[in-house]
């Protein structure tokens, strides 16, 4: 395999590994505020958690899901939100 196609299928992995957290995020928030997965996802973006989360997923994905829930509150809060 060239180079070229390896580091695009590394890309590729990344960010799907990226697109998965983010969605397990989303879900587990939801379960936790009670929120549809649709309101959720609205709420976190436009108080920046999900911004947060793309930005910071090197660190954050180390951590337990509950962790992250609540790191993307206290996002929120700062930003805004009221949950």
């Amino acid at each position: 395999m060239d180079y070229v196609k390896f580091l695009k299928i590394e890309f590729l992995e990344v960010t799907l590994n990226k697109i998965s957290y983010v969605v397990t995020c989303v879900s587990s928030f939801a379960n936790k505020k009670n929120l549809t997965k649709k309101d959720a996802f609205l709420y976190l973006y436009a108080n920046k958690a999900i911004a947060f989360l793309k930005e910071h997923y090197d660190i954050e994905h180390t951590l337990s899901i509950d962790d992250a829930v609540e790191d993307m509150a206290e996002i929120c809060c700062q930003n805004g939100g009221t949950l």
